[in-house]
């Protein structure tokens, strides 16, 4: 407990404040290739682990034949390309989702792309689907093992030529089959509600959904596919999405992306004034995700796998999600303004707030909160 209480102090107090004087993509960047060296090698790998790695069996879960050593996973948008995937399992991480990864390569929007909201606990993201594109990050990962398991994210390449909605569906869908030829990935997440690209976020409603899923209904594959939603989805919308969803394989969703609302009470408006491009990510979306993880998983149970993404800093937040419904949990930005040590504080706090409730496994606190109301009607 001392030496994980000195790495937070050591990251609030010297690395954060040195960090947060910079170009936020620039620090990205940065740390993208310190992580990748870490990986590289064996000694930094077990050195790594050692300093931030917490297992316990409470923590272990099989979902869709998948084997999770615990709930907390990198949700996709700090890995873009995938250099971090020998690395992550000894920072804490139980899995990763790469991505969003497009059926062709993308230098992203304009920058600057990246901005902090350090009062409001957020980010606000305007990269534009940056990424090598999916031949490439095949060709890289072909010569990589996991050490856990790997979500791809699939979006639509953001450029003009992707508008049109069978030019788009066929992006998707080039994407996901050059993952699925090469036998890489072990779940793949389709990424409706990216709020940064060329024509919006097209198939984000139903009858566009509908044709997308048609498509992709048709790449054979046994791997679980999730449905990335919008933080801004009210339930009216999900419920119709869902039902469109019903129809096709679709094991999951993930809950949620982005918001692009500027009127969010927990956005200071003094931070984000001037920031009128891209979605914003962290605690002002912590409410919106548990809202649309409860209400779907109260109205469908254990029909669909819920990942739970947005605001998560701490055990409590993670828990908090996982009692409304959600199996297995995304951050990135909680770890941006806590420090690389939060998985393993999340991974150990987790197991003291299981304990505390008389639970033996993560499994068994999914969706508990509802079922203790039910318990007491």
């Amino acid at each position: 407990m001392f030496a994980t209480r000195f790495q937070r102090w050591m990251y609030l107090y010297v690395a954060k404040p040195f960090f947060f004087q910079q170009d936020p993509e620039k620090v990205h960047d940065n740390m993208t290739r310190f992580g990748k060296m870490l990986g590289h090698y064996s000694f930094t790998r077990k050195a790594t682990s050692f300093l931030y790695q917490y297992k316990h069996p409470a923590l272990e879960q099989n979902i869709l034949g998948i084997h999770f050593s615990n709930p907390i996973g990198l949700t996709a948008g700090f890995d873009k390309d995938a250099h971090l995937t020998r690395i992550l399992p000894y920072v804490g991480f139980g899995f990763e989702e790469i991505g969003s990864v497009t059926g062709e390569p993308c230098l992203g929007n304009p920058k600057p792309r990246l901005w902090r909201l350090p009062k409001s606990k957020g980010l606000v993201v305007y990269y534009g689907l940056k990424n090598d594109g999916a031949e490439a990050i095949v060709a890289r990962l072909k010569k990589e093992t996991f050490g856990f398991p790997i979500g791809i994210s699939v979006a639509k390449t953001n450029n003009p030529s992707t508008v049109e909605t069978d030019a788009g569906i066929a992006d998707y869908i080039k994407a996901m089959k050059t993952f699925v030829e090469a036998d890489i990935g072990d779940y793949f997440t389709v990424n409706v509600s990216c709020p940064n690209a060329y024509g919006g976020e097209p198939f984000s409603t139903p009858e566009r959904l509908d044709l997308l899923l048609e498509a992709l209904d048709k790449v054979e594959t046994k791997k679980p596919i999730f449905v990335k939603l919008s933080a801004d989805t009210d339930f009216e919308k999900i419920d119709k999405m869902v039902e469109v969803t019903d129809r096709h394989r679709v094991h999951g969703f993930v809950l949620t992306n982005l918001t692009k609302n500027r009127q969010n009470p927990l956005i200071r408006p003094n931070e984000i004034a001037g920031i009128e491009k891209g979605g914003m990510s962290g605690k002002p979306i912590f409410d919106l995700s548990n809202h649309l993880i409860s209400h779907l998983y109260q109205s469908k149970g254990d029909r669909y796998v819920i990942m739970g993404s947005g605001g998560v800093f701490s055990a409590e937040d993670a828990y908090e999600k996982i009692c409304l419904g959600a199996s297995l949990i995304q951050l990135v930005t909680g770890m941006i303004f806590e420090g690389p040590q939060l998985i393993g504080e999340i991974n150990q706090g987790l197991v003291g707030l299981l304990e505390r409730d008389g639970f033996t496994s993560i499994h068994e606190a999914i969706g508990s909160r509802y079922q203790k109301k039910q318990e007491n009607i």
